[in-house]
């Protein structure tokens, strides 16, 4: 589908590759693909206690807080990078083992994960203001843009679909690239990632 919209409970929930947690499958290429096998992948997962994240052997892999206090990344020699504000994003080496820690309670998190030498993905936080909009490029060939609402109340107006409104831990998925320019409006922010083909 060109554009779909997937509002907060309509994803496909499935245990964690490790079984630690429960992850919310947003999307996946190619749509036949499992844990081991995938070029792409999409999802939100809840995190409710500390522990070890899944190992993803030659995985580019973003992720982002969506909802909740914080959490703490634990790359051991390498460090820890904390996320403790909505909105914000580390990427890092799926195959490296890390741990999570809770800052205070369960979070939600979305995760973009590609396959090294096949595809390729960028993140941005946008932050929007009630009568400033703002103006992004659409998608080129062979991407998708995953928009996922972090916070507030956020419209996405598209060349040929019209507009969409997104709220908190709703997400949007933009394939074609006659529905550019991407223009938002509204308030509240939301994560953007371009997953394309790695040249």
């Amino acid at each position: 589908m060109p554009v779909q919209l997937i509002r907060w409970g309509m994803a496909r929930a499935m245990p964690w590759k490790n079984g630690g947690g429960i992850t919310h499958e947003l999307a996946v290429f190619p749509e036949t693909a499992g844990l081991e096998d995938f070029g792409w992948r999409l999802s939100m997962a809840e995190v409710a206690s500390d522990g070890p994240f899944s190992a993803f052997t030659g995985i580019h892999r973003t992720l982002a807080l969506v909802d909740g206090a914080g959490i703490g990344l634990d790359f051991g020699a390498e460090g820890e990078t904390v996320l403790s504000t909505p909105g914000t994003f580390t990427s890092f080496d799926g195959g490296v083992p890390v741990t999570g820690r809770l800052i205070d309670g369960p979070v939600l998190d979305f995760n973009v994960m590609t396959r090294r030498g096949a595809f390729r993905h960028s993140m941005e936080q946008l932050t929007l203001e009630e009568g400033n909009g703002l103006e992004c490029s659409g998608p080129g060939a062979g991407e998708t843009i995953a928009l996922v609402c972090v916070s507030g109340r956020v419209t996405v107006t598209l060349a040929k679909s019209g507009r969409e409104t997104l709220q908190p831990r709703d997400c949007l998925l933009v394939t074609d690239e006659s529905e550019a320019p991407l223009i938002f409006g509204g308030h509240g922010t939301i994560c953007m990632a371009r997953l394309g083909p790695d040249a």
